[in-house]
């Protein structure tokens, strides 16, 4: 692996700052524009979704609560999954399309294009971390404040370059194979049910929760449940985060500075 490449790939925000401020504004400025909602809309879609999620399974399905989280709301336990999820599919949805759409600038315009992802991944954790943001501020006030709180940060940045490695090899694998638009939907469904975000893990068969340590996403959001509602700071799940987090920032940046040359003539 070209330690050149992964320079370039790292360094890349910095070096180009002003030009990357841009992308970010207009992108996140253009995330409301033409809607009458506007930012009204980050709240409503996961409220509406969480509350459709637990009817079914604190209801409906009445699923019962792990013993380390008895007397936690159903819904909490929820939203402190799927809040971190909605960002990290958000992102990784519109991943395949960020090249395309930008196929005019890129064909026509000498610029660094690995920052397209960058900001691709960026916007989504912005916008949806306003509603973690207010969530974390709710979980305050019911008495969940706990000094294990300062790192929920870290697992969130990790989280971040986990998805920007993703983001970044899905977005170059569509400008050559656009059948991965139709693959990113299905894997995304697949991935969110095998992830235990609206089930507690305890469901899952005891011979299939270990094989759960392979789901970087399964640590991240036990991470955050156990950080958040308990207090505890849980070294396997940070050491998979940590680890999923370098392996996907790294070799997703490497393959797209190693085949970026080649956009401008497919597109």
């Amino acid at each position: 692996m070209s330690l050149n490449l992964i320079s370039q790939w790292t360094l890349s925000p910095i070096r180009h700052f002003r030009l990357f401020y841009q992308f970010v504004r207009q992108e996140f400025t253009g995330q409301f524009a033409g809607s009458l909602g506007g930012i009204l809309w980050l709240f409503v879609t996961p409220i509406v979704n969480i509350a459709i999620y637990s009817f079914v399974f604190s209801v409906v399905f009445r699923a019962p609560m792990p013993e380390n989280f008895i007397g936690v709301p159903f819904v909490v336990f929820l939203m402190i999954g799927y809040l971190p999820w909605f960002a990290f599919a958000d992102a990784v949805g519109r991943a395949s399309g960020l090249l395309i759409e930008k196929a005019p600038l890129i064909t026509k315009v000498m610029f660094p294009v690995q920052l397209i992802p960058m900001v691709g991944t960026l916007i989504p954790y912005l916008v949806h971390g306003i509603a973690i943001f207010v969530f974390l501020i709710y979980l305050a006030f019911k008495g969940y404040l706990a000094w294990a709180w300062f790192w929920m940060p870290v697992a969130l940045a990790l989280q971040f370059l986990f998805t920007m490695g993703l983001v970044a090899v899905l977005s170059a694998l569509c400008v050559f194979l656009r059948d991965v638009q139709q693959m990113v939907t299905l894997m995304l469904t697949a991935w969110f049910f095998l992830t235990p975000i609206i089930y507690p893990l305890s469901l899952l068969p005891e011979s299939v929760q270990p094989w759960m340590m392979l789901n970087p996403m399964h640590s991240f959001v036990q991470f955050y449940r156990e950080l958040l509602l308990l207090g505890e700071f849980s070294l396997t799940h940070f050491g998979v985060m940590v680890v999923a987090s370098i392996v996907s920032y790294l070799c997703g940046g490497w393959l797209f500075m190693r085949i970026k040359h080649a956009f401008g003539d497919v597109l």
